[in-house]
Formats: C-alpha cells, structure tokens, sequence
C-alpha cells in the first residue's frame, strides 16, 4: 500500500500539495487545527481560507511575475487557480475572487476525494517517520513552533519580521551611487566593491529625516506589541531617538570617498547591499521601516540615486514566522536534517498567496515522486517556479534572508537579440523564456 503524505496545515501551501500528491495517485493526510484550535486571523476551519485579502494580484503573464506564476499552476493542474478562476470578482487586471466561495470549494473538493483524510488535531511535534509537508505558514501555532526551532536551531526561526526595502538594481542611477564598501575592505575586488552608495548632503539629509517623521506609520494589532533589538531598529524610531542618530548609524559617511565628486564629503549616506546572487537585487542596509507602503515609495525616492526607484519589496515589521530556508532546506525543500520533512509556503521564506500555493505545488509533486520512487529533474531557474524555489534554497544570502515576493529580479537576465530593449520587451523575453521552461519540465515530470 502507497504510504500517504501527512501534510501539517491546510492554507494555500498545504491544499495545493495535497491536490498534487493525490492526482499522482498518493494519499494524503491533512493536519488542520482549525476551527478547533483557532489563530487571532482565521474565521472558519475552511482549508485555504484568505485572511489578509481577497486578490492573488496581477494576472498578466506577461509583464508580470506574479502572472506567469498563475499561468505555471494553471498549466500544472493548480487546485487554487483552479477555484480561484471559477470565483473570480472584477478587478481589472488582477485576479480578485469570492473568498468565501473560494475557500468552500477547495475544502469541498479535498474532504470529497477518496484519497484525502482530513484531521482537526493539533501538531505540537515534528514527524519521526514517513513523508511529511510542514505548511503552517505565519501563524504556525506555538508548540510547532517551538519543536521546529529545537530542531533548526533558535537563529533559524524568526517571530517577527525586520524588513528593509529591496530594489530592481537596474532601477537605480549609478550616475549619483557608485559601488565600494567602507575603507575598501575585503581581499578581492568583489568584497571592495560590495555595497553600493547613495550620498546625501546636509540639505538633502535634513529634508529626509522630516519626511521620515512626519510620514504614516503601520500600527500594530490591539494585543500586539513591537519588542525591536537595537540591531534592527525601525529607521523612524532611530531618528525619533535624534536627528543626528542615523548619521552615526546606517547612513554614516565614513570610509567612502564618492568617485564622481571626489573631493566633496558627503553628509550621510545610504547604502545598499546585494540581496541575491545574481547581483539583480539590492537592500537598502539598515531601513527596516514600518512606514505605511506609499510613505515608503515617496521618502525613499529622496535619496540620491533612488529617484526612479523600482522596489521589488517594500519594508516592514510584523509578526511572521519562517525559517531560515537557505540554511535549512535542500533544492527539493527537504530539512537537511531530517530528509522525510520538507517545507512549503510562507514558513520557507515565500511572501503571498500565490507564492506559497507555488510552493506547496512543488512540495506535494517532490514528495509524491519520492513516495512513488521517482526522481524528478530540477526545476528549470528560468521559470518563476524555479526563480522561488532557487531563492529559498541557495540563492539568496541566509544572513540577511527575509521573505520575499516573486518578481523579475530573481530570474537569470535575459538575453534578447538586438541588445538591451525597454521594459515591456524584457519582461516579455522572461516570460516567453519562462511558459517554455516550465512546459519542457512538465512534459518530464
């Protein structure tokens, strides 16, 4: 008899393994504590119930990477884009739907199929044996939580998010930036070269930090409370403690010398570092921020360079949990240390609805084929399949991991003939590029 996935949490992640395994002819066992032990967001004990909002965002497979993410679930027999289709809502181009219709159908087709046995009790431990999928997502319960951290280890659980702001490195103006680290430091010419420069004069830095005072703040939850390590202290509440603060903090000036105004000192400077290994992305050091996400866009374009920035994240603080993926899980997301786990959806360092369906897609699929005694091929890096699971499992820099969103700068460049083309053309190229990739690892898989 083929032995059955248990699969811990029922969310987007979780439902989406489990329609995975199931339609490779494993049966599945889905852990959901809800509605029997409930969280502070949840409203029901509906499998893939939507807390936050009712959008999956872009559905434009073509300019978009959230978009080529649906169409790579649709083509893959996606369960969610599946309901999500069936009770879409007008949202121009965005894919809104009924969120109580929605999460109705996917449990109805789950608890209905022969293969699928659904338990209300709660997990307070880690699997010993057999293939298991830990999908709990954010608000995984505190004793799971607790066992997973003995596991991986204290640092490798995070309970509250810091997050600095990530921007498309093609975005910034390298007329204004210039890349060095401070006092040149580092054996090879990439260490001497690793952060990249934004400097402001007093003017300038006097500006930003009124525009950093006055702008809108996200207020925590009644019930929750901000314990902030002076590590990774919001930016606002660094210069709430003084205007000079962030001078003597992220944005101190020293050991940079500025190679298009040499002989002038800059007052302050921002600097970014790279955040993935493609070199596509960079973070801006030290900005984790609670500043409401329009405030953001608008202060953060004052910084010299930053103008016409295009944020592949935006920062902020909240209460989150997710391990430290790249440090953790190998390429088929399974926990190093006990290989009959893997991990899927927001827990491994995914942000979104989409991103960690996608996920559990890959997880349910990785796990059926082991189960069945299959190897499946790599997941091409070209798709945006591959761009997350690459992400969360080595290509991102694990010190600084945080979760992220699926967006172009986590692809390889694309190469169109004919040179460099505009925006639109470029994101075509990673779409075409993308569909064909993922259709050949279909055809394989």
């Amino acid at each position: 008899m083929t032995k059955a996935i248990h699969i811990i949490g029922g969310g987007m992640a979780g439902s989406e393994a489990a329609w995975q395994a199931i339609n490779l002819g494993v049966p599945v066992v889905i852990h959901e504590m809800r509605p029997r032990v409930g969280t502070f967001a949840h409203q029901t004990g509906n499998l893939a119930e939507m807390v936050c909002s009712n959008s999956f965002r872009s559905d434009d497979d073509e300019q978009n990477a959230v978009g080529l993410l649906h169409w790579e679930m649709r083509a893959a027999g996606g369960l969610i884009m599946e309901m999500a289709d069936r009770h879409r809502l007008p949202a121009g181009g965005a894919l809104a739907v009924d969120r109580e219709n929605f999460a109705q159908s996917v449990t109805d087709r789950l608890r209905s199929h022969p293969l699928v046995t659904v338990s209300e009790a709660e997990v307070t431990a880690l699997p010993d044996d057999g293939p298991a999928i830990i999908a709990t997502g954010p608000l995984t319960s505190g004793a799971l939580a607790e066992a997973i951290a003995q596991e991986a280890g204290q640092d490798s659980l995070a309970f509250f998010d810091a997050i600095a702001p990530i921007v498309h490195a093609d975005s910034i103006d390298m007329s204004k930036a210039w890349m060095q680290s401070r006092y040149d430091k580092g054996e090879t010419e990439e260490e001497r070269t690793a952060y990249l420069n934004c400097p402001m004069d007093r003017d300038t830095y006097e500006a930003f930090i009124d525009a950093l005072l006055a702008a809108d703040k996200t207020e925590f939850h009644e019930g929750e409370t901000a314990k902030y390590f002076d590590g990774c202290l919001p930016i606002e509440v660094m210069a709430e403690r003084g205007r000079e603060t962030l001078r003597h903090g992220p944005m101190k000036p020293v050991g940079l010398t500025n190679p298009h105004q040499p002989d002038i000192k800059a007052h302050a400077v921002v600097q970014l570092r790279r955040d993935n290994k493609l070199g596509t992305l960079f973070n801006i050091v030290g900005f984790q921020t609670k500043m409401k996400y329009g405030a953001q866009t608008e202060v953060f374009r004052m910084i010299p360079g930053l103008e016409n920035a295009r944020f592949a994240r935006l920062g902020g603080i909240h209460r989150n949990t997710f391990i430290n993926s790249p440090t953790l899980l190998d390429h088929e997301m399974r926990l190093r240390s006990k290989p009959h786990i893997r991990f899927a959806g927001q827990i491994t360092g995914v942000e979104g609805y989409v991103e960690s369906a996608a996920m559990g897609l890959l997880a349910g699929r990785l796990a059926a084929a082991e189960v069945l005694g299959h190897s499946l091929p790599p997941v091409p890096q070209e798709t945006a399949m591959g761009a997350l699971i690459h992400h969360i499992t080595g290509g991102a820099e694990a010190k600084t991991f945080q979760p992220m969103n699926v967006n172009f700068g986590l692809f390889p460049p694309v190469d169109l003939k004919g040179g460099r083309k505009n925006r639109k053309a470029r994101y075509k190229g990673y779409t075409d590029r993308a569909k064909s990739a993922w259709q050949e690892w279909l055809d394989v898989a």
